[in-house]
């Protein structure tokens, strides 16, 4: 697996951007997140880490229409791009491979502990 820099927050957010689709914006990423995390979270940190993985090309973001429910704001809807795919289906695999793993690995520590 090629080095991502990607941490475990920013790997989070930019699978809940995949889950959203053409809702991942910065208000609907929190509260996906907050609701799957059960914890608060803040929108700065979402704000940080949405643009740390723009500037590692594993996002792309353009803006929306402007809505007069947002009082004529415009959204920026984000969206992953193929290399973020990649690279999740890649920490997926290393994740599984090690999930799997583990069992084994506990049994062969079991049998030398005994």
């Amino acid at each position: 697996m090629k080095k991502t820099k990607l941490g475990e927050f920013e790997e989070l957010v930019l699978m809940t951007v995949v889950v959203l689709q053409e809702n991942a914006y910065g208000v609907e990423i929190k509260r996906e997140l907050e609701s799957r995390l059960n914890e608060t979270l803040s929108v700065g940190s979402i704000q940080s880490a949405l643009k740390r993985m723009e500037e590692k090309s594993f996002l792309t973001s353009e803006f929306g229409e402007a809505t007069q429910k947002r009082g004529g704001k415009r959204k920026r809807i984000y969206k992953a791009t193929p290399y973020a795919h990649k690279v999740l289906q890649d920490m997926k695999d290393v994740r599984t491979q090690l999930w799997a793993a583990m069992p084994a690995a506990a049994a062969k520590l079991n049998f030398l502990m005994n």
